[in-house]
């Protein structure tokens, strides 16, 4: 093992601390609610901002503010919602079994994460160093990376380069 496989472990074991500590309840509510949010103010954004003409001159900017209202709004929302759940969870004396369900979603969510980052990293010349060829866990997710590149567009898929 080499530097990048520590650093990919590393990526993997935060994200499963912080889940042990959230629990599974909360953390899928939470990601639920990120997921909500973006929809919510991707969907609704214009017509909100048709409500803020008369505040706002510029288009741009009303959008933007009608995308932000949106989204924070929809997160504070979330936020009640799990601090609720969180707590009926308490009561109800299932917080263990909310913890350990809890680390397999966290280590779910750092594999995830940890492919996102090396995808990302296929848009710079960093696959060509050879580090890259001995980590034995970037070895392991090369196929994914491919497979995540093959759901891009031709003309968007050649930017990433991969062994």
């Amino acid at each position: 093992m080499i530097w990048a496989d520590y650093a990919i472990l590393l990526v993997v074991a935060v994200s499963a601390f912080i889940s042990v500590a959230r629990g599974f309840v909360r953390e899928s509510i939470s990601l639920a609610a990120w997921v909500l949010a973006f929809w919510i103010a991707l969907s609704f954004a214009e017509p909100l901002a048709s409500w803020l003409t008369a505040y706002i001159s510029l288009p741009s900017a009303r959008l933007s503010v009608a995308f932000l209202i949106l989204f924070i709004t929809t997160l504070i929302l979330g936020g009640l919602v799990n601090n609720l759940m969180g707590q009926l969870v308490q009561r109800t004396g299932l917080t263990g079994t909310d913890r350990a369900v809890g680390i397999l979603f966290g280590v779910g969510r750092g594999v995830v994460l940890a492919a996102v980052l090396l995808f990302l990293a296929g848009l710079t010349p960093l696959p060509e160093d050879a580090w890259w060829g001995e980590s034995l866990f970037i070895d392991h997710m090369e196929p994914v990376l491919h497979w995540m590149r093959d759901w891009l567009p031709p003309d968007l898929a050649d930017h990433f380069r991969f062994p």
